[in-house]
């Protein structure tokens, strides 16, 4: 079972050290039911962003933020695994939950933390990961986060000439990931820089966003 699919152009420097980077998971249980309700005073963003091992560092240490969770939603079943997600099939997009304080953050610049972490023109995937599962979207709770969304999408699609492929949608069910896939950036450093360096993620943000790309906004 491997973790980020990992589809690297043929002739890749680093494709055998990328499935390493990949690995295998023993023993890895099914994801945790949903997460609970924010506690008061503390609010929460949903955010799919392509493999959530980037999607999760992209956020960790952002001022305001008090916690990141890898994992499923926008699917059609309950308590999905990594292996029926990556399969295809159950709707999910792999994603992350952020907790937050909104009176050290707020939502917009969440927003643009997301937007430049991801590549908002491909409808089919993000970087190296392709697939249902590893599309751009927001997740919106509410309609406060829903007007703010929709109002940042508009500002992109000024910036960049285009419309974003990246949907925002109402937020459902978030199941947490496997314990593995959580905080993986600070617990396997190495594996991660090779898997985020060689899927293209880094290269492409700078494309897509110049000197703002992996940036806040």
């Amino acid at each position: 079972m491997t973790a980020c699919r990992c589809q690297l152009p043929l002739g890749l420097v680093v494709a055998v050290v990328l499935l390493a980077a990949c690995g295998r998971a023993d023993g890895a249980a099914a994801a945790a039911p949903a997460a609970a309700k924010p506690a008061a005073g503390r609010a929460v963003a949903t955010f799919a962003m392509g493999c959530f091992w980037c999607a999760e560092d992209a956020f960790e240490g952002q001022p305001g933020v008090l916690s990141v969770t890898s994992g499923y939603t926008g699917g059609h079943v309950r308590n999905p695994s990594y292996e029926a997600v990556s399969a295809g099939g159950t709707g999910h997009f792999e994603s992350i939950e952020v907790v937050y304080d909104p009176r050290k953050t707020s939502y917009e610049k969440l927003l643009a933390t997301f937007w430049h972490n991801v590549d908002p023109l491909d409808a089919a995937g993000q970087f190296c990961d392709q697939g249902e599962q590893y599309r751009s979207a927001v997740f919106v709770h509410g309609d406060e986060q829903r007007r703010a969304a929709e109002a940042s999408k508009q500002q992109v699609a000024s910036k960049l000439g285009r419309a974003p492929a990246t949907q925002i949608v109402d937020a459902g069910p978030f199941y947490a990931a496997e314990a593995y896939h959580q905080d993986f950036a600070r617990k396997n450093p190495l594996r991660y820089h090779f898997y985020k360096t060689g899927c293209g993620r880094e290269a492409r943000l700078r494309q897509v966003w110049g000197g703002a790309a992996g940036g806040g906004g």
